[in-house]
C-alpha cells in the first residue's frame, strides 16, 4: 500500500518536538488527539481511560485509547489492535530533531525520543491512510500506553474491556520494521534497606555497624557467585540465563548519620533488577541477592556482638513469554513483512515490552520496531527508511484478507 511518506514523517518531527517523559505523558497526548482528529478520526472515537488513578506512582494522564470501526469488506471481521507507548525516557528532556537526509538526529545532547515518537508516528499515519484512502479494514484499536519506560504500568493496568476484545495486537517499539518479536524476558524490580548503627568513626569505630560494609560483602559475595551481570547457570541445553544488574545506591538523607563521612554509616538503600527468559529462574536470581543480603548483614557486628540488619523486597515487574510460530498473529506479520518488501527476522527480545502485558492480558501480540536506533543515549538517531517502512506494514497488518 502506498504511504504518503512526506506528511509519516512531518508526523514524527511534530510528535518528537513534544516533551513527554515517563509519567508527564499529557502533553503528547493532547498532540496526538489533536492530530489523529486532523486525519480524520472523530473526536467521539478517542478518549482517555484511568489507568493513572491505578498506576502505583504519579501519572499525569491515562492511556490514550482509538475506536475505529470496520470498513468495507471487512468490516465485520474480528478487530485487532495497533500499540505503542507515548512516554520518552528522562534523558530525552530538551531533545532538538533535526531532519538530516534519510535520518532524524539531535542537535540538543540528550536521548532523542525516537523511542517511541516513532510508534506514535506509525499509528497516526496508519489511522490517516486507512481514511484518506478509504481502505476496507476490521475493527481496529489504537493504544498508546503510558509509563512504559518506567515500568510498563500502562499496559499493565489498561482495562481489557476498553480495548474491544481484539483477537491480536501488533506493537511498535525499537529496531527494525523487519524484526518480528514473539517473545520477551520477565524480571524482578528488588530493592533493599540495610540498617547498621551510627557511630563516630574517629572515636568510637568499634561501636558502629557499617551499612555500607555489608553493602559491599553482599556485592561481592554476589559477584564471586556469578549471579551479577550475565548469568549463566548449568552447561549445553539445560543451562540456565539470565542478567541482573545493581542499580541506584542512596544514603540515608534525615536519617542519623545523614551523608557525613566521620559517621559508621547506619543506612543504605540498594535497587536493582533480575531478569530472565525463564519465568522461575529470574526468581532465583532475586533471591540469590537476597540471601548474599542476609548472610552479609549478620557477618558485620559491633564490639557488642550486635549485627546490621536488612529489608529486602521484590516485586515482579513483568513476565516472560515466548508464542508459538503457529499462531495466526505471528503468520500474519510474517506475511506482511515480506510483502512490504522486508525479511522477516522472527526473534525474541532480552528487554520488556507492553507485549509483555498484553500477552499475559491473553491478547497474543507481536512488536515490530520503526527505525529507532541507539534508543535511551546521546547518540540515539531515526532511520528514516525503516519509519516509513514501518508505516506500510501497519497498513498492510490492517488491511490484509
Amino acid at each position: 500500500m502506498p504511504v504518503d511518506t512526506k506528511a509519516a514523517t512531518d508526523r514524527l518531527m511534530r510528535f518528537l518536538a513534544v516533551e513527554g517523559v515517563t509519567g508527564q505523558e499529557a502533553a503528547i497526548g493532547r498532540e496526538l488527539t489533536a492530530a489523529l482528529k486532523e486525519s480524520g478520526v472523530p473526536a467521539k472515537a478517542i478518549r482517555l481511560d484511568d489507568a493513572n488513578t491505578r498506576i502505583p506512582v504519579p501519572t499525569e494522564t491515562g492511556n490514550l485509547i482509538v475506536d475505529l470501526p470496520g470498513r468495507g469488506a471487512l468490516h465485520n471481521q474480528p478487530r485487532i489492535m495497533f500499540m505503542t507507548h507515548m512516554d520518552t525516557v528522562p534523558l530525552c528532556a530538551g531533545a532538538k530533531p533535526k531532519k538530516s537526509g534519510r535520518k532524524i538526529v539531535n542537535e540538543a545532547k540528550t536521548a532523542l525520543g525516537g523511542d517511541n515518537r516513532c510508534g506514535c508516528g506509525v499509528l497516526v499515519t496508519l489511522a490517516a491512510e486507512l481514511e484518506k484512502q478509504k481502505l476496507d479494514h476490521p475493527p481496529i484499536t489504537l493504544l498508546f500506553c503510558v509509563r512504559e519506560e518506567s515500568g510498563l504500568y500502562g499496559a499493565r493496568h489498561v482495562k481489557l474491556d476498553e480495548l474491544g476484545s481484539p483477537v491480536m495486537a501488533f506493537n511498535y517499539d525499537g529496531g527494525a520494521a523487519s524484526n518480528v518479536v514473539i517473545g520477551a524476558v520477565g524480571a524482578d524490580r528488588w530493592s533493599v534497606e540495610i540498617f547498621g548503627r551510627a557511630s563516630h568513626a574517629g572515636v568510637a569505630p568499634e561501636r558502629g555497624i557499617s551499612s555500607t560494609m555489608i553493602m559491599s560483602l553482599a556485592l561481592a559475595d554476589v559477584q564471586a557467585g556469578g549471579w551479577f551481570g550475565k548469568v549463566v547457570k548449568g552447561k549445553g541445553a539445560s543451562a540456565r540465563m539470565g542478567t541482573s544488574n545493581v542499580g541506584p545506591v542512596t544514603g540515608g538523607e534525615g536519617r542519623p548519620a545523614g551523608d557525613a563521612t566521620n559517621v559508621v554509616t547506619d543506612y543504605v538503600h540498594v535497587r536493582g533488577e533480575s531478569r530472565s527468559h525463564d519465568g522461575k529462574f529470574f526468581k532465583e536470581i532475586t533471591k540469590a541477592y537476597k540471601a548474599a543480603f542476609e548472610k552479609a548483614a549478620k557477618k558485620v557486628t559491633n564490639a557488642q556482638g550486635k549485627s546490621g540488619k536488612v529489608k529486602f523486597k521484590a516485586e515482579t515487574d513483568y513476565f516472560p513469554f515466548r508464542m508459538k510460530d503457529s499462531q495466526p498473529v505471528i503468520k500474519r506479520a510474517v506475511e506482511a513483512v515480506s510483502a512490504v518488501g522486508g525479511t522477516p527476522n522472527v526473534r525474541t527480545a532480552n528487554g520488556g515490552l507492553d507485549a509483555n502485558w498484553m500477552v499475559r492480558h491473553g491478547i497474543p501480540t507481536v512488536t515490530f520496531g520503526a527505525g529507532q536506533n541507539e534508543a535511551h543515549t546521546i547518540d540515539e538517531w531515526i532511520n528514516l527508511d525503516e519509519y516509513d517502512r514501518a508505516c506500510a506494514l501497519a497498513v498492510q497488518l490492517a488491511t490484509m484478507r
